[in-house]
C-alpha cells in the first residue's frame, strides 16, 4: 500500500450503487441475530465477490483478529480494482458522504484495526492515513 497525496481540487469517486438484488440480501442479513449474519455475508461475498460491503462486515464481525486482517484485505484489494473501474487513478478523494463508497472505506478501515492487532504497526498507520486523505472530513 503506497502514501498517497491529493492536491486541491482534486476529482472525487463514487463507486457504482449495488444491484437492488444485493442490497435486499445485505439489509436481510444484517437483520439477523450476528451468528446468523455471518453466516448470511459468507454467502453474499460467495455470490457477489465483488460486493465490498459484505467483505467489509465479513471483517468488522469477526472475532479472529487474521480472520479480521484477512476479510478486510479482500474488501481493500476488490475495493481498489472498483475504484480504479470507476476512474481513480490513485489520486483523488472518496467520501463518506457517498454510501456507495462505503463498504470501501469500512473494509480499509477495518484492515487498519486488524493490522494493528496483529502487531503491523506500520500498516495501521498506513491505513489511518490513506483513510485521512480519500475522505479529509469524515469524523472518526
Amino acid at each position: 500500500m503506497t502514501n498517497v497525496h491529493f492536491a486541491a481540487g482534486t476529482p472525487e469517486t463514487v463507486l457504482p450503487e449495488l444491484a437492488p438484488e444485493v442490497a435486499a440480501a445485505l439489509e436481510h442479513a444484517w437483520a439477523c441475530p450476528p451468528s446468523e449474519c455471518r453466516e448470511r455475508m459468507r454467502t453474499i461475498a460467495t455470490k457477489w465477490p465483488r460486493c465490498l460491503d459484505a467483505w467489509a462486515a465479513l471483517a468488522e464481525l469477526s472475532d479472529d483478529p487474521l480472520e479480521r486482517y484477512a476479510f478486510a484485505r479482500v474488501g481493500y484489494h476488490r475495493g481498489l480494482d472498483a475504484l480504479r473501474a470507476a476512474g481513480w487513478r490513485g489520486s483523488g478523494l472518496v467520501r463518506w458522504s457517498h454510501p456507495s463508497n462505503r463498504g470501501f472505506l469500512r473494509s480499509l478501515a477495518a484492515l487498519g484495526e486488524a493490522a494493528r492487532a496483529i502487531g503491523e504497526t506500520d500498516e495501521a498507520v498506513r491505513c489511518e492515513t490513506f483513510l485521512q486523505q480519500l475522505d479529509p472530513d469524515r469524523r472518526r
